[in-house]
């Protein structure tokens, strides 16, 4: 029922149940048939419209099923300043592994081999967050080790402040700072950051 009729114990009183028995006598056929054949188009253009917006979804979607001893990809959430494989950015990798599947929970569930360094993380993963692997010797990615939190996101610190400059803007000056952040190159991997936000967050570096 709609939650007007489930709140008031009654339906709401719209052209909707104009034509239900009883009404007729009150209203006249005329306005009856008119409100009938208005509410019937109104339900046709949105079943319409709803068939529509699912042909657009359907495109995007596809159903993913993976057997027992499958190698899967397992996507995590990267945050800022986090460099992995060698790419930093939009094209830092957002899966790690692969891993192997040793169990099916249910029809959307899997559990993962996760190795010791990830133990803290529930092994049991949603499909949507699994992608498949195709075996190639060209295309391994080397899995390094990484400190996952429990929603599979993980952070990265700054070691120290390796060069300063000043960033002149047409109004403005911005003070920026070079960081060496953890696990990475100091040359290659070193970004720059403005130095008040480094400041806010990270002031044992100053």
């Amino acid at each position: 029922m709609a939650p007007y009729e489930s709140l008031y114990g009654r339906k709401c009183r719209s052209p909707v149940h104009w034509d239900e028995i009883g009404e007729r006598k009150l209203l006249g056929p005329d306005m009856i048939r008119e409100m009938a054949e208005a509410v019937t188009q109104i339900r046709q253009r949105m079943e319409t419209a709803h068939s529509r917006q699912k042909s657009y979804s359907d495109q995007r979607r596809r159903m993913l099923e993976f057997s027992v001893g499958d190698q899967v990809f397992l996507k995590v959430a990267p945050m800022k300043g986090v460099m992995r494989f060698g790419r930093k950015g939009k094209l830092s990798p957002r899966y790690i592994g692969p891993f192997h599947i040793t169990e099916r929970i249910g029809d959307v569930a899997y559990r993962l081999d996760l190795p010791a360094s990830m133990s803290q993380i529930h092994n049991v993963f949603h499909v949507s967050m699994l992608r498949k692997y195709v075996s190639n010797p060209f295309h391994i990615l080397k899995h390094e080790p990484i400190e996952l939190k429990e929603n599979l996101s993980y952070t990265e610190r700054p070691i120290r402040i390796i060069d300063q400059q000043i960033l002149q803007l047409r109004k403005r000056e911005i003070s920026m700072v070079k960081v060496e952040w953890q696990n990475h190159n100091q040359d290659e991997d070193a970004t720059w950051e403005m130095e008040e936000d480094m400041r806010n967050q990270y002031p044992e570096l100053f």
